[in-house]
This record gives C-alpha cells, structure tokens and sequence, in this order.
C-alpha cells in the first residue's frame, strides 16, 4: 500500500524543485524528441506544467500521467541547457517514482525487475537460455554487424534490428578475477554491466587487455548486479534499492583504488544517480554509496587522467574514426576529451560528425514504448556517421552502440561499430 506521508513529501520535494523553472522554453531547441513530435507536451517545460498539479492530475488519471513522463529519453540535454539550472533529472525520475508509487507497477515489470533483476543467476541462466534459441526465431540480417530482425516478436518490437546476444558472456572468461597492483600503482575494480556481459563480451576482454597493459591491479567480483538505472526509469525504487545494496556488498569485498565501467549510463548512475536517490534512505547505505561514488570513473577518464596513456606510433594504414557522445557521459558528466584521446592514441584518424553529442534516440525503455519515434532520432544520428566518411563509429556506451547498430544495418550497414576501449586495445601488442 502507497505510503501517502511519504507521497505527500515526495510531491513537495518536487515543488520546491520546480520553482526555478522560468518556462522559457529554450528545451525545446535542444529537446530530441520535441523536435520529432512538435508536440508541447514531450518537451520539459510542458512536463513541469503537468507536474505541477501532478496531485491533482494523478488522482484524475494515474496511468496517463505515467504515460505523459515515459514520453522522455532522460537524455539530459534540456537539464544541460536550461539557464536556470534546473535539476530537471532529478525531478522527472522522483516524479516517475511518485506515479508509480501511487498506481502500482504492472505484472510484466514486477516480473522483469523483481523476478530477474534482482535475481542475476536467474537472469544469467535467462539469457543464456536465449542465446543459445535465439537462431531459431530470428533472422539474420547483417552478419558483419551480429543483428537480426524477428517476425514472430514484429508486433511488439517493429522491424528494428536487434544485436543478438552473444553466445559466451564476458563472466564465463571472467567470473572473478583479483591481480595486484603492478607498475602503475592503481588497481581498478571493474563494473562490467548487463550489456557488456550479455552483448558485447569483447569490450570486457579489450578493458581487460589494456589494464594488464598498463600494469594496473583488476578486481572483477562474483555476483554483480545491474545498476539499477532499467527499474528506476520506471518508477520502481524498490527494485532499485535492492540493487544499489546487491552491488554494493559485492565491491566493497574488494580493496581497490577506482571503480570502473565502460558503460556512460553505468558510469553516470553509481556516480550520481544512487546519490541522489538515496540520500533520504538508510544512513550507513547512504555512507557506503557515497565512498563508491566519489571512486567511480568511465574507463577512458580512469586511462587518460589517472594511468596514462601509451600512444601507438606505429605506420601503416590508418582507420579513419568518428565518436558518438554518449549523453550520459557528455551530458551528465562532462566527459568528452578523453575517449577522442583514446582513439588519437590509437594510431587512428580522428574524423568529428556533426552533431557528436546530439542523443541517438536509445533512452532504454524509450526505445521499446516509442520506437517510431526513437529511430527517426537515430536515423539523424545514422546520416551524420555517414557523412563523416569514417570506418569505424566508436563510442563509450552499450546502449548506443545497439541503437545505432540498428540504425547502420537498417541503411545497408558498411560502418563498423566499436566502443573506444576496443580500438585503443587493438594498438595493442598481445
């Protein structure tokens, strides 16, 4: 049963927030889906203004209002852009929190948050299940690019081209791994992520590669757990406390200098969003998140400003390279330099698209409930790598690199799509 005190100051909390929103309106310039739609109601100032009787409007109608507020990617770009400084994040992810709280989470997300999410031997066992069936009911439709499309699932999830999941996650080369600090002096922990261990194995392997190469301890703990961002986005805190708590009895076994992950959105959520989300929760929780966030660090910030790097100066031919800005990583956290060092550091040639950091169009669970939307935003991404004339589009996060793979292979595919710890790890020597 909600707990209508608790809802009372969640809704206050909101309140205060929002004042200092002017309703200027320049979201709208920067807004990705608002420049799709046009519609006033998808862009952060027409959701303040529902917000602002969101009391009233719940009790009138809980599952529109739900429904309104998922019409968001959680990309950041107004919040990056708004001179009033607006936490508008904060405020749309507690207000996500407070409808859910107030009309409940459906059967199919209870079942997928609270019955795998939270359980990640079943949800591994799920997936591998999966993995091995998946031939079976999809159709491959680019190899180079491991995507495939499926009929049977078209109803639910359109014609996209999905990346298929690989046969062997990154936890069976890796299930637990603890080395000692070598010449560099710094020992990482590693936050490998659902994507990472269920999709894309080789960015794990590549991380682990030029860590041992930099002579830098690894400690990669048994039983890791998502980072909670899928549950949140929801409105499901529940599910997102137990996660916050699952991961962070999980690390705090290790004896580590830095926190690390390839993912921006990993990155982004365990730095700030567990903060922020947590800070009204059980004090000694509280305490613990705020000693894993100060240490935590996306893996091409940890290389570049914490080891150093080793640049390739080999000859030869070079692959020319252009970098996708993950909004998680750009927007929420500033980090932009150094995955273009990494790439530099590579021997490779450095080729800028326009709009870098304009949002793909992923937004998680966005994707799924609007994916019409999603692809015309990822289709805008898909021109701009085009147009840049690079081999290779690399970025920093998971989640984009599936959007865009889908976009890439939709329009012919001939683009290979990389994560930047994977092009700085093949200027390596084994």
């Amino acid at each position: 049963m909600t707990d209508l005190n608790r809802l009372a100051s969640m809704l206050m909390e909101l309140d205060d927030q929002m004042a200092a929103c002017m309703k200027c309106g320049m979201c709208q310039s920067v807004c990705p889906v608002f420049s799709e739609t046009m519609l006033e109601a998808d862009v952060t100032r027409g959701k303040i203004t529902l917000l602002e009787h969101l009391g009233r409007e719940m009790i009138k109608d809980p599952r529109q209002v739900s429904a309104k507020l998922n019409r968001c990617l959680l990309c950041g770009s107004c919040e990056a852009n708004c001179p009033s400084g607006v936490k508008i994040m904060d405020i749309f992810m507690k207000a996500r929190v407070i409808a859910t709280s107030y009309k409940g989470l459906s059967s199919g997300k209870k079942l997928v948050f609270r019955g795998l999410l939270k359980h990640p031997g079943l949800f591994n066992l799920l997936t591998e299940m999966s993995a091995k069936l998946q031939g079976s009911f999809t159709t491959i439709e680019n190899e180079a690019a491991n995507t495939a499309s499926c009929g049977i699932l078209s109803p639910l999830i359109g014609k996209r081209h999905l990346t298929l999941l690989n046969k062997r996650p990154f936890r069976k080369d890796y299930p637990f791994l603890n080395t000692e600090r070598g010449s560099s002096g710094l020992k990482a922990a590693f936050f490998t992520g659902c994507l990472v261990d269920k999709l894309y194995p080789n960015i794990g392997h590549a991380a682990v590669k030029v860590l041992k190469h930099h002579e830098t301890g690894i400690f990669i703990p048994e039983g890791q757990g998502c980072c909670g961002i899928p549950a949140l986005a929801s409105g499901d805190i529940e599910t997102f406390r137990d996660l916050v708590k699952m991961n962070i009895e999980v690390f705090e076994k290790g004896d580590f200098d830095y926190l690390i992950t390839p993912c921006a959105t990993c990155t982004s959520v365990i730095k700030k969003t567990w903060l922020k989300m947590l800070k009204d929760d059980d004090k000694e929780l509280y305490e613990k998140v705020q000693v894993l966030a100060s240490r935590t660090m996306d893996i091409s910030q940890f290389l570049v400003d914490k080891v150093g790097l080793k640049i390739n100066d080999k000859t030869g031919i070079k692959k020319s390279v252009t970098y996708h800005d993950p909004c998680h990583l750009d927007k929420s956290l500033g980090i932009t330099s150094q995955p273009r060092k990494l790439i530099s550091a590579s021997s490779s040639e450095l080729k800028e698209m326009n709009e870098a950091n304009r949002c793909c169009g992923c937004g998680g669970t966005f994707n799924l409930y609007h994916y019409d939307i999603s692809k015309k935003i990822g289709e805008r991404k898909g021109e701009n790598i085009r147009a840049s004339k690079a081999d290779i589009v690399a970025t920093s996060c998971p989640a984009c690199m599936m959007q865009i793979n889908d976009m890439i292979s939709q329009s012919g595919g001939g683009i290979d799509i990389r994560h930047v710890i994977e092009v700085y790890a093949d200027s390596i020597d084994d």
